[in-house]
């Protein structure tokens, strides 16, 4: 061999040496990142990521910074069962046929496999802290344990005076209250279920920290979630004199009252009930108001403390280099905007969700030794502290792609598309992988890409029960979509014991143009005649191509220059 093959073989040698030791945490990875899922309850995207001007969230905020964030992410139900399930399955509700809290989907449905049961099926550790499933009967009472995780779930003890009478007024008398601002040396057991969950859910991290399996850990944390049970120090972070009113307080005047929810659950709280207040409309007093979303942002804080921890023992352990990171909620919560609180809807404010990925080395450098990536943030502390924005991606996306994405990203066997009908098959998505926009810059915006939303009601008018009625009540589903331009909302008649829906029995519609109306207030659907010419469109074999084909008949027939 002459010397330049010599030279020639040597610097090759080393430029082997050098890509090895620069792809080192790629090649350990493959196939065996380790996921950390995060999931708030209720959560609205009132992030400071979000462009939120009030709330002050900044670890989640510090998450984003290093992760690609979706801001235009959707819940296929804006109810918890129903929205778990569909996001842990990816099947959207017509699919798991769960609507309300009272059937599990492996019986009622199909033998669906779930997100963390594919991982547990290819070879990780499943970890389940706090609420991740719905409990009850729509995960079998055990939230699908032996099926999606390894070893039991875990359940704060404290969570079970969650709805006691433990929320001292003034006078020193406990309540079962909506606002319920707590000294946590005065709770039973002297602790609260979130801090119970942060604290496991670090106990977890350390125990898996050495093992050889590489780890699915999902937390669920309770809050913002009702009733409003929190430590009292963070109400101080937001002043009641700083507070303000929801921008539309109204219930919006071309709105079917099919489409409106009556906040139900909120008025079986002691101090909401001594408001008196009337049935369906209220409305809520200003203060009254005010100080519910004092105390849901408030919450959010506290929520926000208790991701931080978890963060910075992800850190802490030398676990960030290899976990991804998804952080989002089932749904999010209405503060008053069009007269409405809670969920239950198909608005933006009910169904719009946070949405962060953060993949080791791709959403954000690796870490370099010594450095740290999620350092915990005090917010009492550290208020003024300002994070970069991460990747942007403003396209619609929905809570059914989180499954594919992370299956892709983990490198375990892809889901392919679910067939139609897709009972019995095991294993599809009704979503999109969303891995090949992780660490990208949105250069253009998917101006077809589409998120769809469903709500079911007992009737065209408001009842006690519109806002989650039982299956066997069901008589009219709220099908759903939202574009970069629309919010267009179709409901149908539904017949519960076939679990069918008439796309051609339309009892009401909503259609809002978000470029003149970015808070969905103006209802312009009975501008048009369209009883007959939607019916000439036909029913596709999916309902949500059906609703596309409606709204290229709007935008098609509108003076007004739409774009889809």
């Amino acid at each position: 061999m002459g010397n330049s093959s010599r030279m020639l073989s040597k610097a090759q040698l080393w430029l082997s040496v050098l890509l090895l030791h620069f792809m080192e945490p790629y090649v350990c990875a493959t196939g065996k990142l380790n996921v950390l899922f995060i999931i708030a309850d209720d959560l609205r995207p009132a992030l400071g990521c979000y462009s939120d001007p009030v709330v002050k969230s900044p670890n989640i905020d510090q998450l984003a910074s290093k992760s690609t964030v979706f801001y235009n992410a959707y819940a296929q139900q804006a109810v918890c069962g129903p929205s778990r399930t569909s996001f842990l399955t990816s099947r959207r509700p017509d699919t798991t046929k769960l609507y309300d809290f009272n059937s599990y989907w492996r019986v009622s449905a199909g033998n669906y496999t779930t997100l963390p049961q594919h991982f547990k099926s290819n070879g990780y550790t499943t970890l389940s802290v706090g609420k991740v499933f719905h409990p009850g009967i729509a995960s079998n009472h055990t939230d699908d344990y032996p099926y999606s995780w390894s070893v039991p779930p875990y359940h704060p003890p404290s969570f079970n005076y969650e709805k006691r009478k433990v929320c001292k007024n003034k006078d020193g008398t406990l309540h079962s209250n909506l606002l319920c601002p707590v000294n946590v040396s005065e709770m039973p057991l002297g602790t609260l279920p979130d801090l119970e969950n942060a604290a496991e859910a670090v106990r977890l991290l350390k125990l898996m920290k050495d093992t050889e399996s590489p780890f699915f850990l999902a937390v669920g944390f309770y809050k913002p979630h009702i009733p409003f049970r929190i430590p009292q120090e963070y109400l101080k972070l937001y002043p009641i004199e700083n507070m303000t009113l929801a921008p539309d307080p109204d219930v919006p005047r071309k709105l079917p009252d099919v489409a409106y929810n009556p906040w139900t659950d909120i008025r079986e709280r002691e101090d909401v009930q001594a408001l008196n207040l009337s049935f369906p409309y209220g409305p809520i007093p200003k203060d009254f108001q005010l100080r519910i979303r004092q105390h849901y942002f408030a919450s959010v804080s506290y929520m926000d403390a208790q991701v931080g921890k978890v963060l910075q023992a992800l850190d802490d352990l030398g676990l960030s280099q290899d976990t991804v990171v998804v952080f989002t909620s089932d749904h999010g919560w209405s503060l008053g905007e069009h007269g409405e609180w809670a969920k239950y809807s198909n608005f933006d404010v009910a169904t719009r969700v946070p949405l962060i990925v953060y993949e080791p080395g791709v959403t954000s450098p690796l870490p370099r030794p010594g450095e740290k990536t999620f350092p915990y943030v005090n917010v009492f502390e550290n208020t003024q502290e300002q994070f970069g924005e991460g990747y942007a991606m403003h396209t619609m996306v929905e809570l059914v792609d989180i499954f594919p994405t992370l299956a892709t990203v983990a490198q375990l066997p892809m889901l392919h598309h679910c067939p139609i009908p897709s009972f019995k098959v095991r294993l599809c998505t009704e979503g999109y992988s969303l891995a090949r926009m992780l660490g990208r810059q949105e250069r253009t915006v998917n101006h077809q890409a589409c998120a769809y939303s469903q709500y079911p009601r007992p009737s065209d008018t408001i009842q006690q029960n519109s806002d989650l009625p039982n299956l066997a009540d069901i008589r009219i589903m709220g099908y759903s979509l939202r574009s970069n331009d629309y919010r267009y909302t179709v409901w149908v008649s539904f017949d519960p014991i076939h679990f069918q829906a008439n796309l051609t029995d339309i009892h009401a519609g909503e259609l809002y143009i978000l470029s003149e109306d970015p808070g969905q207030d103006n209802n312009v659907f009975d501008e048009f005649t369209h009883d007959l010419a939607l019916l000439k469109l036909g029913i596709q074999p999916q309902w949500t191509e059906t609703l596309k084909q409606h709204l290229m008949y709007f935008s098609a027939t509108s003076k007004t220059k739409w774009t889809l």
